[in-house]
């Protein structure tokens, strides 16, 4: 990325011209509210984890369609508070390391359970891609032998999640779960998500074999997502781990973090990878919730969760509100156009997220607008991207006016390396 280095100049001679710089004290309370607005966001997403492993349990009690329902609307609701604390990833280093736990993606599913003829039988990449855990009791690993008979936390969070070192061989987290309750989405770029009946849940009626052992991993995954997200929430406590990470970087060192993980998420990775990179290739496969077709409520919150840092606020999803000192007020006693001018970008996404939501509402979920023959869609998530580009663009300009030094955005080829997509 390349900072709009005339609009940084003008903030910088206003600054000269005697506007006035933080106090430590300020800059401290700064960091201190954004470490309690991180950890009530983990703590929501933990609380929304609960109530959705209640009423994952009514189902299993109860295997029927409405109760399926009701457990897919209860994973929806777990993402909105999860998705915004993605704004605390990429400049704590003791998030970005936990986070392949709960959110990695894509997935090859086909390691979990069944899957359509149409997915393949073998992959060279992934020697487990059609591993079926659900179906089969025994693994081999380098020639070796695995009992994967009792689905079990240990057994996804230590022997299965990422096996043989293969990224897409995501056995834990939020998608795994997802795949779980909706199975496969067949449907290209054509309306409709994942349709798994209920009856594979069901002991008595049981519909594509295995069902005890499909109730299992569900259980599982579930209870180590509650787990894993007690542990991120923890960190961010008063004498957490994360907590204390950040404040020994110092006051520069914890706005220059602050920003570096607003900036990333903006830019490479929600602006490239989990949106500019489905649209070039037009490939619903790279839609983050792929199985629910709820990718534009992630992207959404994602981008709220950025705004969210940026303001000093967050609302709670009891309606309570977490608030202070924010980064926003130290940037407009410094710069005060270069405040007002991410605040307008961060409108601009906002508004260009409600549009994808809008046209989702409609039946035109983010794997319908990326096709390769919807031109109108395509635009609808083209605006996302630009809008994201231009906020990453004010951030940047940010970080030049606080003169703040080695701070470096996260990038994605689909945005500054397109032709090596296209070469693909």
């Amino acid at each position: 990325m390349k900072l709009r280095h005339s609009f940084v100049a003008a903030a910088i001679s206003a600054l000269a011209c005697g506007q006035a710089f933080a106090t430590a004290s300020e800059k401290s309370a700064i960091l201190d509210n954004y470490a309690d607005i991180a950890h009530a966001t983990y703590e929501d997403s933990l609380l929304t984890a609960k109530a959705l492993s209640k009423v994952l349990n009514q189902f299993l009690a109860q295997p029927s369609e409405a109760n399926l329902e009701k457990a897919r609307a209860a994973w929806v609701a777990a993402r909105v508070p999860y998705q915004q604390s993605e704004a605390f990833r990429f400049g704590n280093a003791i998030v970005d390391d936990w986070e392949g736990k709960v959110n990695a993606w894509p997935l090859d599913e086909g390691l979990i359970d069944y899957v359509a003829a149409g997915y393949g039988s073998e992959s060279d990449e992934n020697p487990f891609y059609t591993a079926n855990i659900v179906a089969n009791t025994t693994l081999k690993v380098g020639g070796v032998e695995i009992d994967v008979t009792n689905i079990n936390k240990k057994l996804l969070a230590e022997t299965l999640h990422e096996i043989d070192e293969v990224e897409s061989n995501v056995a834990t987290g939020y998608h795994a779960i997802e795949f779980l309750l909706w199975g496969q989405d067949l449907n290209g770029t054509t309306p409709g998500a994942g349709n798994r009946p209920a009856t594979d849940f069901d002991l008595t009626n049981c519909t594509n074999g295995n069902c005890d052992r499909r109730r299992d991993y569900l259980t599982a995954s579930t209870e180590l997502l509650i787990d894993d997200l007690q542990e991120m929430t923890n960190n961010w406590t008063a004498n957490g781990a994360a907590r204390a990470e950040l404040i020994a970087k110092g006051e520069e060192g914890g706005i220059a973090s602050i920003l570096t993980g607003i900036g990333s998420l903006a830019y490479g990775e929600l602006a490239g990878e989990r949106t500019k990179l489905g649209l070039m290739l037009h490939d619903p496969e790279e839609e983050h919730d792929c199985f629910s077709d709820n990718t534009h409520n992630s992207h959404f919150y994602d981008a709220k969760g950025i705004k969210n840092v940026y303001l000093g606020q967050y609302t709670r999803t009891d309606g309570s509100v977490v608030s202070g000192a924010s980064l926003s007020q130290l940037v407009k006693n410094r710069a005060p156009i270069v405040d007002q001018d991410l605040q307008n970008k961060l409108k601009n996404t906002e508004v260009a997220a409600q549009a994808m939501a809008d046209e989702a509402a409609k039946g035109n979920t983010f794997d319908v607008l990326i096709g390769a023959n919807n031109k109108a869609g395509n635009q609808v998530v083209q605006t996302f991207v630009d809008a994201l580009v231009a906020e990453a663009e004010a951030i940047e300009n940010t970080i030049a006016v606080m003169k703040l030094e080695g701070v470096e955005l996260e990038g994605s080829d689909s945005l500054d390396n397109p032709a090596s997509i296209n070469a693909e």
